[in-house]
């Protein structure tokens, strides 16, 4: 008969803390995200400084694709946040930073790239877990 490994081995107790702990990477992401791109916000030449970078990496459309880049992740991060429609910013975050390392990558060694595939990473969770019970989305699903 095989023997049981105990509940403790693996830490299974902190299971009851998931939804906390979703909310806490909630909050300090979309914290982030919106810390990131306020100062491109506040500043048209700061927006102008990141249209140049983009140019500079050939991506197509950069005054398009600057300002949309810059609002989707300030947008996004106050979703992901509050827990609202989380599935779908992790979703556009996830797409957002794997455009971002795509224009990115020649020349990068992965310690720069790290925090952009964090970013990715947790994107995908926020995309395929949701906010957990602490967020508009679970009250949201709730009332349905």
């Amino acid at each position: 008969m095989p023997r049981r490994t105990s509940p403790l081995v693996l830490l299974a107790p902190l299971a009851r803390f998931d939804d906390a702990a979703m909310l806490i990477l909630r909050l300090l992401v979309g914290a982030f995200l919106m810390w990131g791109t306020s100062a491109n916000i506040a500043s048209a030449a700061r927006m102008q400084e990141f249209v140049a970078f983009l140019a500079n990496r050939n991506c197509p459309l950069p005054t398009l694709a600057g300002p949309v880049s810059v609002y989707a992740q300030f947008i996004a991060g106050a979703l992901i946040a509050l827990g609202f429609l989380t599935r779908w910013a992790g979703l556009v975050m996830a797409f957002n930073f794997v455009v971002a390392v795509a224009l990115t990558w020649a020349g990068s060694d992965f310690r720069a790239l790290f925090p952009a595939l964090a970013m990715i990473a947790v994107s995908l969770v926020l995309a395929t877990r949701g906010a957990g019970l602490y967020s508009l989305d679970a009250q949201l699903e709730r009332r349905r």
